[in-house]
């Protein structure tokens, strides 16, 4: 096996998004391959005890200072979504299904759904506008809907977010190379050098 990053994420976190617009060139210039593993934030929440930084009204509205850093320093575009949280149970099914079903497409629907949320600011909570969002992505309806209700795609999503929580991960993006496990978006470098000496 070549060298690998597994990213697991869930696009309602800003976090995610911002290791996302990194993650490729990094790999690429690497030499590595970028799993992508999606889960469900909420889910690894619920078991683990952690929470949101938005859940300390201070610790918030700090995360989105220091997340406009490292955008501004990226050269990416982060806007804090005014229908935030979003619930991305469906948006992670239909990720996974692409996974699954059309998996040299998965990337670009991955984009377009951290996209709507974090540069265009939709509200992703409403069925009609996240359909309208994924189907100017390409992604019609009814596939989406295919994906989303499909009994694999459902067991798949929740086996990666077992799998995560027992791996020790705790929130999102979470990142590993080999065993080695970085938290956060703002430890690219260290992923970057656990790559150099893998």
């Amino acid at each position: 096996m070549g060298k690998q990053v597994e990213f697991f994420f869930d696009v309602g976190s800003p976090a995610s998004y911002l290791a996302w617009t990194q993650l490729p060139k990094l790999c690429a210039d690497a030499g590595a391959e970028l799993k992508l593993r999606p889960m469900l934030l909420g889910g690894v929440f619920q078991a683990t005890g952690n929470a949101s930084p938005v859940a300390v009204p201070a610790k918030g509205a700090y995360t989105f200072i220091d997340f406009a850093r490292h955008a501004k320093r990226y050269g990416v575009t982060l806007v804090r979504n005014p229908h935030f949280p979003i619930n991305t149970l469906t948006l992670m099914r239909a990720i996974t299904g692409a996974q699954m079903h059309a998996p040299e497409r998965a990337a670009v629907l991955i984009d377009a759904v951290f996209k709507a949320i974090w540069t265009e600011q939709l509200n992703m909570n409403d069925p009609e506008v996240a359909s309208v969002a994924l189907a100017n992505a390409g992604f019609p309806a009814g596939l989406v809907a295919s994906w989303v209700g499909d009994a694999a795609v459902k067991a798949r999503l929740k086996e990666t977010t077992d799998e995560a929580i027992a791996r020790g991960v705790f929130g999102a993006p979470t990142l590993f190379v080999g065993d080695e496990m970085f938290f956060g978006q703002d430890r690219l470098e260290w992923v970057r050098e656990a790559l150099e000496t893998s």
